[in-house]
């Protein structure tokens, strides 16, 4: 049987704290399970292709960060930081009956995965990350200029851009992401847009998330919470992408029992140019875990 024929999703809305989420579910009863967390600025639609290419018996999970794709936004005044990320994924499990996930994330995605990792060590069973190795405000010193740059950033509007058209909606995300595929900016504009109320489209995420965090692990302790995850974890990146080949990448892989990073045709968005080949490699993972 082709599972690509009835390997359907369905929108599903979840509680985070009276925060309203949302998910694209495959198969709701299904095993194994998986969640799939996106980069910043994508959506859950980011993993339709991958998820396409992956059995129809799994219940496969898309989750939209608070702020981002079809999930709500935070009221004026409210600030977006990382671990708001990991709690979206304890909501989510949580609302969903899950006990034992596998994660795949992307980009941003994987950082809050090999996060969640460490925090929930007996619920996650393996970690697939893509273009993604965990992210840090590097040193220590950093801290204040961190700081400072949060406090200016306070002060930008919240305002949305409005574009006369769909094209013109794909070609700023081209601009803005070079090494992405004509199909892929159509696709991920298509389903992260919304008509305005004034005419034209604008993007759903909440412009707040363009702001810079007031607070970021440094390294030090990054590389602690790489070092208590018990998960298997399986490294992917783009040919085009993330070398993780400098001394704080390998410092980071060793911290994860020293996974080799699977190298995949393609760019950053890699899991959408060649998703044949990154869910092959996540199917043979998540079999194996």
């Amino acid at each position: 049987m082709d599972h690509r024929v009835e390997n359907r999703a369905e929108s599903v809305r979840l509680s985070a704290g009276g925060l309203s989420l949302h998910a694209l579910e495959r198969n709701p009863y299904g095993e194994p399970e998986v969640l799939f967390l996106h980069g910043w600025l994508d959506h859950c639609h980011s993993f339709d292709w991958l998820c396409d290419e992956l059995p129809a018996g799994w219940r496969q999970i898309a989750l939209d960060f608070r702020g981002m794709g079809q999930s709500a936004h935070l009221t004026d005044g409210g600030l977006y930081h990382f671990t708001d990320y990991v709690a979206d994924v304890e909501w989510a499990l949580s609302s969903l009956g899950v006990e034992q996930v596998h994660l795949v994330g992307h980009s941003l995605g994987g950082s809050v995965a090999l996060a969640y990792a460490a925090a929930r060590p007996e619920q996650v069973v393996s970690v697939t990350t893509i273009e993604s190795l965990g992210s840090s405000g590097g040193s220590a010193d950093r801290a204040a200029e961190r700081l400072r740059g949060f406090v200016a950033d306070l002060h930008k509007l919240r305002r949305k851009r409005t574009y006369p058209s769909l094209d013109a909606a794909v070609a700023r995300v081209r601009e803005n992401n070079t090494g992405l595929s004509e199909r892929a900016a159509f696709h991920l504009t298509r389903f992260g847009t919304r008509t305005s109320s004034s005419g034209g489209v604008e993007f759903t995420f909440d412009p707040a998330h363009r702001w810079r965090f007031g607070f970021s692990y440094d390294e030090e302790q990054l590389l602690a919470i790489l070092g208590a995850i018990r998960a298997r974890v399986q490294v992917i990146r783009a040919e085009q992408g993330f070398t993780f080949d400098d001394a704080q990448m390998k410092a980071r892989l060793a911290r994860l029992g020293a996974p080799k990073p699977i190298t995949v045709p393609g760019g950053h968005h890699v899991h959408m140019d060649s998703p044949k080949e990154v869910a092959a490699l996540v199917r043979a993972f998540v079999e194996r875990s």
